[in-house]
């Protein structure tokens, strides 16, 4: 520290006194917010002083760090940021927990200027030759970019072009499943094939993309596990008859997986549903049983309305 030093700052000795390289730095200026910055923490390791104190000097002179010189980073930037740390060589592992143990608040950023600033309000030897190192980074980091200016248009313009292609991939990949068969509308399961039964009940429930409707006098865990083969965001309701132990099954199911709402049969039924969207399935059997003795699925031409109608 620097005699008759104003009382703006303690100096706290983090890391060894090695020359920290020009690589090194550079390995720390980040892209946010389109422009190059280093964050605050980083640049405490570089002054020898604790981020606390680096903040502090500043806050004490903030008429030098205008909005373009320094900024804080928002909830969205900080996690980001710590998610491509976390995957990266950049940080040592002991330096990672101490950011994710330090993390209650956003770390600040500082622009090219704003490190030129941060010199003259730190007041010591180690600051000004940090300073002096940082400028180069950043200088170099410029003329890094601008020289391979073209290679990142190139690059740009292939990013550009794959995209093209996954669209074209994906109108080829729409093409072939119109073309594909259609499922079959009946199938004739013989006593003994669970496997087959249940499988193809599974790709009747995966089809789903609006709604499933089960009307099934009897249902258990394996009818909910069944059901919850669905895609993200496909309601899902049971017409059944339950009991304390079915309320209970439903009520665990529901804690922690998507809802299967349920609604008690106001009468005792013979055949079992299975409603797709607005295809109607007749089903042999209760879906938990298919399988077990000779049972037939078949798709039927009644609207879901005309059946929902009936259990009123």
């Amino acid at each position: 520290m620097k005699e008759n030093q104003p009382n703006d700052i303690k100096a706290v000795v983090l890391h060894d006194s090695r020359t920290v390289t020009l690589a090194e730095i550079q390995a720390r200026i980040f892209m946010i917010r389109g422009v190059q910055v280093m964050l605050d923490r980083d640049l405490a390791i570089l002054y020898h002083v604790a981020t606390k104190a680096l903040n502090q000097a500043v806050k004490r002179h903030m008429r030098r760090f205008p909005e373009r010189f320094m900024f804080q980073l928002t909830k969205e930037e900080f996690e980001n940021w710590k998610s491509q740390i976390v995957t990266s060589n950049l940080y040592s592992q002991e330096e990672i927990e101490a950011f994710k143990m330090g993390a209650r608040r956003c770390p600040y950023a500082f622009t090219e200027q704003g490190v030129a600033q941060l010199s003259a309000v730190l007041h010591s030897d180690v600051a000004e030759d940090a300073s002096v190192r940082i400028m180069d980074a950043f200088v170099a980091m410029r003329r890094f970019i601008t020289a391979n200016a073209g290679l990142f248009q190139r690059v740009g313009v292939l990013e550009q072009k794959q995209i093209e292609t996954d669209k074209k991939l994906d109108v080829v990949l729409d093409k072939i499943e119109e073309l594909s068969p259609a499922v079959t509308t009946e199938e004739l399961f013989a006593t003994g094939c669970v496997w087959n039964a249940y499988a193809f009940l599974s790709s009747l429930v995966r089809r789903a993309q609006q709604r499933i409707i089960l009307i099934d006098n009897y249902v258990d865990e394996r009818t909910l596990l069944l059901l919850d083969k669905r895609a993200s965001g496909v309601e899902c309701t049971v017409h059944t008859r339950f009991s304390k132990q079915t309320e209970l099954d439903f009520a665990k199911h529901n804690e922690q997986n998507a809802e299967i709402k349920k609604i008690q049969l106001p009468l005792h039924i013979h055949d079992r549903y299975l409603i797709i969207d607005d295809e109607v399935w007749l089903l042999g059997a209760s879906a938990k049983d298919m399988g077990h003795g000779l049972c037939t699925v078949i798709k039927v031409d009644f609207s879901p309305e005309m059946v929902l109608a009936f259990l009123k």
